[in-house]
């Protein structure tokens, strides 16, 4: 069956240019009112957003553009009341506004760490934030945070982006938990993309295999009627993947006098990974660990 999102409305942020840009216009395309968000590259205005939103009303849709910084929180609920104004509801937000400022740690300025987790981490919790009590009022909403490779694995030159891009994977976890019951399903997404924030940075050749284009069709699953929550997929150049947060099994240890030595000499087996598992929510670690503490204390 077709993939549509008919009397669906979502808000995309920076989607002026590159991957922002293909998730609205793949979601226009499938019949989805869509809020054009997108603060320029100059930082001072929303030309890129109204280009986009020409795009989509040329080929038939329904869009209109904002210029609304995703930091801003009375910016960002301005443009929330704007479009439950024209259009009633919001039903998908698609957190993809980002910026790069990549140095070594050593290198980096405590300044250029707090701008990029605030775009990144602060602009998807203010955006959230504001749509959250609308889909719960309607019972109905799609989230997507946009991860990283480099949160989820880490990446040199890149200790801001990444903790802003992990962050993002632990506010997933909680709010898919409690939204639960107001059918507000939460993902994350973490793309490999040529976009205006790695221009220079790729040769031609790759640049031409990771098109954003090749990454949006994760993004419209994501945000589907029928879509999962609590989800980390990776997608660039045409190939999907899941990415998890696991628990191994591990060893009791105790501790006593040598506990640190003992960590040191079993850590291969605490590290066993034949029997890990996703847990449910954080509760899942405590829960493991008394049942191991109470179960070597049945044996002595």
């Amino acid at each position: 069956m077709s993939m549509r999102f008919d009397g669906r409305v979502a808000i995309v942020t920076g989607a002026g240019g590159g991957l922002g840009r293909c998730h609205a216009l793949a979601l226009a395309a499938r019949g989805a009112k869509v809020v054009v968000n997108d603060l320029g590259a100059d930082g001072r205005s929303s030309d890129a957003a109204a280009q986009v939103v020409a795009e989509i009303e040329a080929a038939g849709g329904e869009a209109m553009a904002s210029g609304a910084s995703v930091t801003d929180a009375a910016a960002v609920d301005v443009m929330v009341a704007e479009t439950m104004a024209r259009w009633g509801r919001v039903d998908i937000l698609v957190n993809n506004a980002g910026i790069l400022r990549d140095k070594s740690f050593a290198k980096m300025s405590l300044d250029d760490f707090r701008l990029v987790v605030d775009v990144h981490l602060m602009g998807a919790v203010i955006c959230t934030k504001a749509v959250w009590e609308i889909m719960r009022a309607q019972n109905y909403g799609r989230v997507v945070m946009t991860t990283s490779s480099s949160g989820l694995y880490g990446n040199f030159g890149q200790s801001n982006y990444g903790a802003a891009k992990m962050a993002l994977v632990g506010l997933m976890q909680t709010l898919s938990l409690e939204g639960v019951k107001n059918d507000i399903r939460v993902n994350c997404l973490a793309p490999t993309a040529a976009t205006r924030m790695t221009e220079g940075l790729m040769t031609a050749e790759v640049l031409a295999a990771l098109r954003p284009e090749t990454v949006s069709p994760g993004l419209l699953y994501l945000v589907s009627e029928d879509a999962p929550t609590r989800m980390i997929l990776n997608a660039g150049a045409g190939s999907f993947e899941r990415a998890y947060v696991t628990l191994t099994e591990g060893v009791y240890i105790g501790d006593g006098p040598d506990a640190a030595e003992q960590i040191a000499a079993r850590i291969d087996e605490i590290g066993d990974r034949a029997r890990e598992i996703v847990p449910e929510s954080g509760t899942a670690q405590g829960t493991f660990e008394i049942g191991n503490a109470t179960a070597a204390l049945k044996k002595s």
